[in-house]
Formats: C-alpha cells, structure tokens, sequence
C-alpha cells in the first residue's frame, strides 16, 4: 500500500460522508491503549494517535522496556493508531521506524510541537521549530522504514509570523498529512487559537503541496465545532481534538445527545477494568495517571467537587469500583 493510498483508507468514510476527518490528539500519560479504548466505546473518531514516544528510547538497549506500554495495541484497536515519535537525531528516528513497523505499526507521527521544556531541552518537539536542518534530518530518518510519515508542530516558537517560512518548509517535505496547532509554543493554551489565520495555511498547502491533507488542531471542542470549523475554513480536511475529550468523553458523537450519569459510571468502570487487564500483562503503568481521568465522569454530577475528591483519594481500582458501586445504588 502506498503511502498516500495508506491515508486515503483511513479517512475514506469521513470523505463519502463529505466531512472532515476527526482525530483524538496524542496527549502524554493519555491516549494509551486503555483510554483508545474508552474512546471507542464512548464515540470512535476516525483517527487515533499514541501518545509520545521518544524515538531513541525505543531501541535502546535498556530504555526500550519503558516504551512497552505506550506502544501497546490491543488486538480489538481498529483501525491500528498511528505511533507519534518525538527526538532530534536522524539516525534515532531511522532505528525507530523500523522498529515500530516490525511491531505493526503502519504510519509514523512526528512531535514538533511540544512545548514540555523537557523536550525542548531535549532539542525536541517544538524546537525543532528553530531549526529546519533537524527537522529535515528527522523527517528523512523516519522515513526510512518507508512507512507513512505525517507531522504535527505549531505556528511558531516565539512570534506568530514565523508560520509564514516553517509551514512552508513543512510542506514542501511533502508529507502526507500535516496536522497545525494553531497556537505558538510560547502561547501553550493560554490564548484563543488562531481560527483566523487558516484560510493562509489552506492557500499555503493548496500552492506548495495539494496532495498533503491539512488537518488543524486547537479549542476544538467537539464534533460539531469541528465541522463548524471545516465549514468556515473550506480546505480543511481534519479535525484533531484534544483537551474537549477532558470535558466530554462522547466528544466525537455526530449525532450528541444527553448522557445518563449511569453511562458515565459504566464508562468509568470500563476504564478501570481495562486498566487492570493492562497492568496484568506486566505493562509498564501506575494508578496515579488513572487518576487524571477522573474529571472526565463526575462532570455535571451534583456534588462534582466533593465526588471527584472522593475518587482522587484512592488507591486501587478496587477503591474505585466501591464509590462506583456505591453512586449506582444511590442512583
């Protein structure tokens, strides 16, 4: 299969239903193989990311055992997730790739966009912004397994107008699916995306590269603001949503609709007992991480604040399933 043709099979529905192609964002400590899971039970999005990972550690001689949980696919993950890798060596990416294509994966995601100062130092994810021989190197070295590469990156490191040069070298890479969060790295998430410059990143795409699909990414919260968005910004082939999963685990539902606070409570167990199959398999995890995810269900639930308390103060799943137990008889 080509790499184009990889793509086209992907987001084929979404193309006969004449909408944008929906993404659940690779988010760190999130999207694993249990919360995937969640996610497709809740309402499935086209395209699902891992979270990332960074591309030396993958084969490093001691390091490799870490990644063992993030590179996890259950056997009932389909479509398969696209890996994301993260890192600023060449030959690193190259190892990687043919790494992650012996354990099935069938599309790489390069992180150039992360603003973690740990990756930064790193001179990763959203620094590779300052530096387009990096960039270059890393995007070459991945695609030595000959496996789908896209790329996911920001408007610009400091200023705003430094889209005007790196989404222009990002595309003329020629890359099958560029994906922008419309915000710079300094900006994190602390002002309003940049809805108003998308029309140029779709002229810039249709002028430098028209077979690459432009996806954007950025206070997205749901469904029917990303095809809200793709309606306004007409170009736009993709959606990627990211923190809106955090506010409504049924985000990607095309057709929304009320949600019981027993559905939420059964979502909620199905996470933990997932959570347990995971760690069974001797998988690298802890339960804190669990914990995070928690927000997500008592969301809209009287007494939200005290409830999520309650389940922050746990220590086992076992912890969990009791209070879960417990607000299903009081139901």
């Amino acid at each position: 299969m080509t790499k184009s043709a990889y793509w086209q099979k992907m987001i084929e529905t979404a193309q006969q239903e004449h909408r944008p192609f929906f993404s659940l964002a690779p988010m760190e400590a999130v999207t694993g193989s249990v919360f995937r899971r969640v996610v497709m039970q809740a309402a499935a999005p086209d395209v699902f990311y891992t979270e990332f990972t960074n591309a030396l550690s993958i084969t490093h001689p001691k390091a490799k055992f870490t990644t063992r949980g993030r590179l996890y696919i259950d056997p009932s993950e389909q479509p398969r997730p696209i890996v994301q890798l993260w890192g600023n060596s060449g030959e690193d990416f190259a190892k990687a790739a043919r790494e992650v294509q012996q354990q099935g994966y069938e599309a790489i995601d390069l992180n150039m966009g992360c603003p973690d100062m740990a990756v930064i130092k790193n001179n990763s994810g959203s620094d590779l912004i300052r530096h387009f021989d990096r960039a270059k190197e890393v995007i070459e070295g991945a695609r030595q397994a000959d496996l789908p590469v896209s790329v996911k990156t920001r408007l610009g490191f400091d200023e705003i107008n430094e889209y005007e040069t790196w989404i222009p070298f990002l595309l003329e890479q020629q890359v099958p699916v560029l994906t922008v969060h419309v915000r710079t790295k300094m900006e994190m998430s602390k002002v309003p995306a940049h809805y108003e410059l998308i029309d140029n990143l779709v002229q810039m795409r249709d002028t430098l590269a028209p077979d690459t699909l432009l996806q954007i990414n950025g206070d997205i919260l749901d469904y029917q603001a990303g095809i809200q968005l793709a309606q306004q910004h007409p170009g736009v082939d993709g959606v990627m949503i990211g923190r809106g999963i955090f506010q409504n685990p049924y985000a990607f539902e095309s057709q929304p609709r009320e949600h019981t606070i027993k559905e939420q409570l059964e979502l909620l167990r199905y996470q933990v007992d997932l959570y347990d199959q995971f760690a069974s398999m001797g998988l690298p995890g802890h339960f804190a991480p669990l914990q995070r995810f928690f927000k997500i269900y008592v969301r809209g639930m009287r007494h939200a604040a005290e409830l999520r308390n309650e389940l922050m103060q746990t220590k086992t799943t076992d912890d969990v399933r009791a209070i879960i137990d417990q607000l299903e008889q009081e139901l």
